[in-house]
């Protein structure tokens, strides 16, 4: 789900609350070395998600940010804010000479330079946490 989160929207954190947890506390954060990815440079997207970014030659960027379940696309375009809300069962990504994220019928990569570079850490963090919860899907086999 993408919102608009230029202004305060009640419903839409109700939503991304209920499906990704509430965010990480200040003592979590720290614990975990930080929650939020420096800004990316995206290099291409899904045409369903194009709407969101400038349509002119700039540079478009965006950040993620970790949740309990899931993950947040942040997305600018001009003056305004986006969300694109990905819980971890949604969430595909491919990590080849550049970043993938699919999930709900869109996709967006970020370009492989310096400042993705500088999101290694987090991208391992964000990787981490998705396969600690596909865990919880797996069932036991008994012998």
């Amino acid at each position: 789900m993408i919102f608009t989160t230029t202004h305060t929207n009640k419903e839409a954190k109700n939503l991304t609350n209920d499906l990704l947890g509430f965010p990480f506390t200040f003592y979590q954060s720290f614990k975990m070395g930080g929650i939020g990815s420096k800004r990316m440079i995206i290099e291409e997207t899904s045409q369903n998600l194009s709407n969101y970014l400038n349509k002119v030659s700039d540079v478009n960027y965006a950040n993620i940010e970790l949740r309990p379940g899931g993950i947040i696309v942040l997305l600018n375009k001009g003056l305004n804010n986006y969300s694109w809300v990905i819980p971890y069962r949604q969430l595909v990504i491919y990590k080849t000479n550049r970043l993938t994220i699919h999930a709900q019928g869109k996709y967006i990569s970020f370009k492989n330079n310096k400042l993705f570079k500088e999101n290694k850490k987090f991208i391992d963090k964000m990787i981490d946490l998705k396969v600690t919860d596909q865990e919880k899907y797996i069932t036991p086999t008994y012998e």
